[in-house]
């Protein structure tokens, strides 16, 4: 009973963080870079002066001897797909401060798809398909993928994307906004997004450790490879030295130069920084290079 309790208090706290930054400030960035593919008509009106001519029914104003012309509304109704990494890398990582950072992310964009009447569903994977949650909306509906984000204990711990990715693949057979988020410390990815970026508008966040440590380490110890297992002594000494720093960086760039062939637009953020702040600066940089592109 204390276990449900304690579980529910999380849920409650979680869903309270995240509703003030939704309402006030993420919703409106959300819908102006993520719309409706498309308009459906809605009904017929009669013709106004200023009124676009193009849009005249002629069969009604040929019946009623008025003119009337179509009325058309944006088709605002998405798919919004998390796939979400729950590998040991993510969930064990820095005190666990990764899973937190993942968990928050995904449920403010849980709470802005459901504010703007998108349907979500989360997929969580590891070296497999652990957990899917197919696509609803409401607040019952995001409560839930919230819950599974908060709790649930994957089975596999290491990273594979070819099978999450392919059996997304068979899901998701409309249009979808899809965010992938992980560490992305595996390889088998590259030719499956790509050829989901051909079909759906992918993003990708990269959830990283913090960059900097709080003072310089000199000692060699033993150490475990979260995911797989494997136990070997580090320096880490080399952590702090300038060809560490050159690896980390060389990854870094090699990350966002493959997102960019994919057409993949790529967010990194670090366990130490502001997910509101994170998610806002993306969307504003999104809808910069939609206008660019638009030339509006």
């Amino acid at each position: 009973m204390t276990e449900l309790l304690e579980a529910d208090n999380r849920l409650s706290l979680l869903e309270l963080k995240c509703r003030r930054p939704v309402e006030h400030v993420l919703a409106g960035e959300y819908h102006s870079v993520f719309r409706g593919q498309g308009i459906e008509f809605e009904d017929v009106r009669r013709y106004q002066p200023g009124d676009d001519v193009r849009a005249m029914d002629w069969k009604v104003t040929a019946r009623t001897g008025e003119p009337h012309i179509k009325r058309y509304v944006e088709q605002r109704e998405q798919f919004l797909y998390l796939l979400v990494d729950m590998s040991a890398s993510v969930l064990d990582a820095v005190a666990g401060r990764k899973r937190e950072m993942v968990t928050e992310l995904c449920a403010l964009l849980t709470m802005i798809a459901v504010r703007n009447n998108d349907r979500v569903s989360l997929i969580l994977f590891t070296d497999r398909v652990e957990m899917v949650i197919p696509p609803g909306s409401g607040r019952r509906h995001a409560l839930r993928i919230m819950d599974a984000l908060l709790n649930f204990q994957p089975e596999g711990r290491t990273t594979q994307f070819t099978e999450v990715l392919s059996r997304f693949g068979h899901l998701a057979r409309k249009h979808s906004v899809v965010f992938v988020l992980s560490d992305f410390l595996a390889s088998d990815y590259l030719e499956e997004l790509r050829a989901l970026a051909c079909r759906h508008d992918v993003s990708a966040i990269n959830v990283l450790e913090p960059s900097t440590m709080s003072a310089p380490i000199d000692e060699l110890v033993r150490m475990e490879d979260t995911e797989t297992g494997e136990r070997r002594f580090v320096d880490l000494r080399s952590a702090t030295n300038p060809k560490s720093r050159v690896q980390k960086q060389e990854h870094h760039i090699d990350l966002q130069e493959q997102m960019l062939q994919c057409g993949i637009s790529l967010m990194e953020i670090a366990v130490n920084e502001d997910c509101v702040s994170a998610l806002s600066g993306f969307f504003h940089s999104r809808q910069r290079r939609i206008a660019d592109e638009t030339g509006g």
